[in-house]
């Protein structure tokens, strides 16, 4: 994670996301955005204030600022790992995706249905379900695109390896995720 952290770092001032040569890029971050700043904003008055109150004791004072710049630039690897990572359709297929963590490559021989949902207070990220094994990649607790599979698909966690049948996640403008869905099915 610290490796995607600063590789997002990189990709955001090389302007430079992870978007499928002919696929287009759809964001998820707008949910969460405004919590993402806030512990920015925070993290950055947090950094002043320690620096203010231990100046007079260098000794302290060198490691204290390197671990809140450290901790800054780390929230700020966070929030543009979802700003350079979006979901992707393209003639490849659709690829789902969460931060720098996830990045699920679905193509389209074993999609079998997309549908957009309204779909809130998911349990966990796999769960057992009547439609079978269900990835849900909620934004603050709620998808609005499922994606059922023609053929369970193997899924790289950053714990685990997964098999699911259905991926449920979230798209920040879902009606143009599936018109673009639509141009390939």
């Amino acid at each position: 994670m610290e490796i995607a952290v600063w590789r997002s770092i990189y990709r955001f001032l090389l302007r430079r996301p992870r978007v499928p040569a002919g696929a287009v890029g759809f964001t998820y971050h707008q949910p969460v955005l405004p919590l993402l700043i806030g512990f920015l904003v925070a993290s950055a008055i947090e950094l002043v204030a320690v620096d203010l109150l231990v100046q007079q004791w260098p000794l302290v004072r060198i490691p204290l600022l390197v671990v809140g710049i450290w901790g800054l630039l780390w929230m700020l690897g966070l929030l543009l790992g979802y700003l350079t990572r979006p979901h992707a359709v393209g003639p490849a297929g659709i690829r789902v995706r969460d931060g720098a963590e996830i990045d699920i490559a679905v193509p389209w021989e074993a999609v079998e249905s997309v549908a957009q949902v309204s779909d809130a207070g998911k349990p966990a990220k796999v769960a057992d379900t009547a439609d079978g094994r269900v990835l849900s990649l909620w934004m603050q607790q709620a998808t609005n695109v499922e994606v059922v599979l023609a053929y369970p698909v193997r899924v790289r966690l950053p714990q685990e390896v997964e098999t699911v049948d259905v991926l449920c996640f979230h798209a920040d403008e879902a009606e143009d995720f599936m018109s673009a869905v639509r141009q390939h099915i």
